[in-house]
């Protein structure tokens, strides 16, 4: 795969510096991938993220938008969509891609060890000090700190974060020499910050500061299209190290993937694809070598309107797939996105909403069939 991003018409990626790859399919779907292995790190939840959903791709323009600027940007997305590759993603395509990148989880330190490790201290600020440390705002200086989980960031610390937010400067514990930060944040959470604030728990102040721009990103179960084309990639990095030849999934096996909700989202998809590798006879992925639970996707109710309709749109599906009709997809999407911003008088947020998707998701593909 190629190591230089299509996306938009910037600069190509420095993937050596911080191990995220961009690259850019034949089908047009872009693929970040990061290897732990190789950089010898824990490295994200979420190894992997294709952009090939249409949901997914409408998210490429703004991210290719505001990654070269200085904002401070939020990732919002449960647990294994991805949130970590992103951020990695848009420091690559800063004008910071070669200074360092330091991802942190606020949730991994007990209160009373984060503030020390987030600002650094000073020899003897507490018992244990033996030697003064810089923290991670002094680590990541001159780059950009991703602050992962940020909505579990207790109270006491949401106001110092605040304020170094605000001074562009850091004060190490048992210190009170201020140290000058040219950083840029980018921050993530899993939980509705705005819903936080509301309760109380999270300082509005500092939400707004952190969210400048924010960055929406959905489960796997709203973006099913992207769910095939990153069982396809595991299935390549494990068929790899296995050295097992070819692989493949079967009819049923794809069924089954498309159709399971993934709570776990693509951390779950890739264990699932991984163990697949380990158990599977002559190199034929099936069901059972899935071993997926019963969590599927919430199909139609029966008295759904749109359900007969939507049976008699798959009964057309099979003929055209057995034609061999180039870029068949592509061609279905656009027709469907005619025909609805010409029934809607050409009003993108009516055509959103006979669509189904927002307004965003609408004017990616009205600009791409040179509609507006």
């Amino acid at each position: 795969m190629s190591v230089q991003s299509r996306l938009g018409e910037g600069r190509p990626l420095a993937p050596d510096k911080i191990g995220v790859v961009a690259g850019r399919s034949d089908s047009g779907r872009t693929l970040l991938t990061y290897d732990c292995e190789k950089h010898h790190a824990e490295g994200p939840r979420a190894r992997a993220l294709v952009f090939s959903d249409p949901k997914s791709k409408a998210m490429l323009p703004l991210i290719d938008k505001v990654a070269p600027s200085e904002a401070n940007i939020l990732i919002v997305g449960e647990t294994g969509t991805g949130k970590e590759l992103v951020a990695r993603f848009i420091h690559d395509r800063s004008a910071r891609a070669r200074a360092p990148f330091v991802a942190v989880n606020c949730g991994a330190f007990s209160e009373t060890l984060i503030e020390g490790e987030l600002f650094g201290h000073e020899r003897g600020a507490f018992t244990g000090a033996q030697t003064a440390r810089a923290g991670w705002f002094e680590a990541a200086n001159g780059g950009t700190l991703f602050l992962d989980e940020i909505g579990e960031l207790p109270p006491a610390l949401q106001v110092k974060l605040l304020r170094v937010l605000q001074e562009r400067e850091v004060v190490r514990l048992g210190s009170r020499t201020p140290i000058p930060l040219d950083i840029r944040i980018v921050s993530a959470t899993n939980v509705d910050l705005q819903q936080a604030v509301d309760a109380g728990t999270f300082r509005s102040d500092l939400f707004y500061r952190l969210q400048v721009v924010a960055l929406p990103l959905l489960p796997l179960r709203e973006r099913r299209a992207d769910i095939l084309p990153l069982a396809q990639h595991f299935l390549g990095v494990y068929g790899e190290r296995l050295r097992a030849g070819r692989l493949e999934l079967t009819p049923a096996a794809e069924e089954a993937l498309f159709g399971y909700a993934w709570p776990g989202n693509i951390r779950e998809l890739e264990n699932a694809i991984h163990r697949a590798t380990l158990i599977c006879q002559d190199g034929r992925i099936d069901v059972d070598d899935l071993v997926l639970g019963a969590r599927l996707v919430q199909s139609a109710p029966a008295d759904d309107p749109t359900a007969a309709l939507e049976d008699q749109v798959r009964a057309l599906v099979p003929p055209l797939i057995e034609g061999h009709h180039p870029d068949l997809l592509d061609r279905l999407v656009a027709t469907a996105v005619t025909e609805a911003f010409r029934r809607s008088g050409s009003n993108q947020i009516k055509t959103a909403e006979a669509l189904g998707v927002t307004r965003n998701v609408v004017r990616t593909y009205l600009k791409n069939l040179s509609l507006i």
